[in-house]
């Protein structure tokens, strides 16, 4: 088990509660805890480590891990006469007064899947992952996560269709109704209320924490966000526009398709003009906007025939390394990161088809239409997207105000080369927030970490572990190293992080810089220079 996180906090033993063993306890929450629209399905001790079952239908029966002893407390809270969210507390015996919610993944109402399990493709998403559950409470954290409200995979839409209430817990109220009745579970299993409370969550984990700033500020103290999906109906618009620019939904009948082994040939030939751009060959682009990549250097001519490109496919790369303009000519997202190309997973958006996240939001939220088939895909989809914002799921708005003003925290971070949310829509959100607020810094209360190499909130040739989930993450269990305990030190200590320490696969250390810092070769190390130095 990990080493106690410092703090300010008086150490409470669930035994010491009421008296009674954590054991006894926690079962006699089941029995005894009357919650406002809520049902205690069990509460069980569990003396960790020791393998549990899981619950639900995405992968039922199945064995997940408890890595330390805790009081696990599976509860239904009614939202709505039509939604409800299913959602697990894990209560660990030894508890400093920090309380977390963990988010989720995708369009998932399968609870916690950071990572993408491959099995010969990537749209394969096993079942329930629990591992943001485990992981926080190995932190001591009073951990809490759900179902967002439904039960369905990263990839499944089809829960929404016609189902306005399922939505909007997707969209904003399933952590906020989690979270309300997490705290008072806590409260009732430990004699005492939470002294601090937490979020961590990336991708749509990294959205939830960003409403959750926007709507409900007084839930969290601290918020960690990464890979925030904001300007989301843009979002699935890009995604969507990129498979059409390859052929999609008849990709084998286009000329603008590109097949995956000639996308190795791009992805070779983008690290050959932009690897070097910040001095280290390296196979990372530390700064993707630097990079003008040129697709006309792999034209096909007299003496390359068969590893090159025809000019419809060379056409094809000029729209999908620019910015997604709309109808009028404004700008809905900005480009994919020249190097996102080279991560295995982004065949995912550009083998042909309609990625499932965005084709599944469409048919099922925007044109409530099962059978919609994306041949007559266009701009105003997007359009019409934007106009129902179901659930006002759009997630894009700088008025961090009531935040900031009663002293919440937020740290993001992106990877650089992100397969499925251009990095650069971090920088644009942190931008759009610095005007609303008019702050030209906003380093008092948020701050975000670009991570150079990084794919989707992990992975890659970067330095991308440093504690941002599960306890595969913890590599280094430091508030240097681990951005969890960087903001509990930043909430509860008063110290902000000014960098934070990645480690790679491999296990080479690289320093990551705050925006709009940027990160710099010295000829011996990386460092973290001042924007216009």
């Amino acid at each position: 088990m990990p080493s106690r996180p410092h703090s300010i906090f008086p150490l409470v033993f669930a035994s010491l509660a009421h008296g009674l063993l954590p054991r006894d306890a926690c079962t006699a929450l089941e029995s005894g805890l009357r919650l406002e629209n809520t049902t205690i399905i069990s509460a069980s001790h569990v003396s960790g480590p020791i393998n549990v079952t899981s619950m639900g239908i995405c992968e039922p029966n199945s064995q997940v891990l408890v890595s330390s002893a805790i009081c696990r407390v599976e509860f239904v809270i009614n939202t709505t006469s039509t939604s409800a969210v299913y959602a697990e507390a894990w209560l660990p015996d030894t508890w400093y007064g920090r309380y977390l919610t963990v988010g989720n993944s995708g369009l998932g109402g399968c609870q916690f899947l950071p990572y993408l399990r491959r099995s010969g493709s990537a749209d394969l998403y096993p079942g329930i992952d629990h591992g943001n559950l485990d992981y926080g409470a190995s932190l001591y954290f009073a951990t809490i996560g759900s179902n967002n409200g439904h039960d369905g995979t990263v990839l499944d839409g089809r829960p929404f269709l016609n189902k306005p209430e399922v939505i909007n817990d997707f969209a904003f109220r399933a952590i906020h109704a989690q979270t309300v009745i997490g705290k008072q579970i806590v409260e009732a299993y430990y004699g005492s209320s939470h002294q601090k409370t937490y979020f961590l969550g990336c991708s749509t984990g990294g959205r939830q924490g960003t409403q959750a700033a926007l709507k409900y500020p007084e839930d969290f103290d601290g918020i960690v966000a990464g890979a925030v999906p904001a300007d989301w109906n843009h979002l699935v618009g890009l995604g969507t526009m990129l498979a059409r620019y390859v052929g999609a939904p008849y990709a084998s009948a286009s000329p603008s398709f590109i097949s995956s082994a000639l996308w190795d040939v791009v992805a070779t030939e983008v690290l050959k003009q932009c690897d070097e751009l910040d001095g280290v060959k390296d196979e990372i682009i530390t700064e993707p906007d630097a990079c003008n990549f040129r697709p006309e250097a792999l034209l096909c001519n007299g003496d390359n025939t068969t590893a090159c490109l025809s000019n419809v496919q060379v056409e094809t790369l000029r729209k999908i390394y620019q910015p997604l303009y709309g109808i009028e000519g404004q700008l809905l997202f900005p480009r994919p990161d020249p190097g996102f190309e080279a991560s295995p997973d982004s065949q995912s958006i550009l083998n042909g088809t309609i990625y499932p996240i965005a084709g599944d939001w469409f048919r099922y939220t925007i044109f409530n239409d099962s059978s919609y088939d994306f041949s007559n895909f266009s701009l105003k989809d997007i359009a019409l997207a934007d106009s129902i914002n179901p659930g006002g799921i759009s997630t894009f708005d700088g008025d961090f105000s009531k935040f900031r003003d009663r002293g919440g925290k937020f740290l993001t971070y992106h990877g650089r080369r992100d397969w499925l949310i251009p990095s650069g829509n971090s920088k644009r959100l942190y931008n759009l927030i610095s005007r609303t607020l008019e702050m030209p810094s906003l380093d008092s209360f948020y701050r975000l970490f670009l991570i150079p190499g990084m794919d989707h909130c992990h992975n890659g040739p970067g330095a991308g572990i440093f504690g941002q989930m599960t306890i595969a993450s913890n590599v280094v269990n430091a508030s240097t190293h681990n951005v969890l305990l960087a903001m509990v030190d930043w909430v509860e200590g008063g110290v902000p992080p000014d960098n934070v320490v990645g480690l790679s696969l491999d296990g080479q250390q690289r320093t990551h810089c705050r925006y709009p810092q940027t990160s710099v070769w010295s000829g011996e190390m990386w460092i973290c220079q001042d924007a216009g130095a």
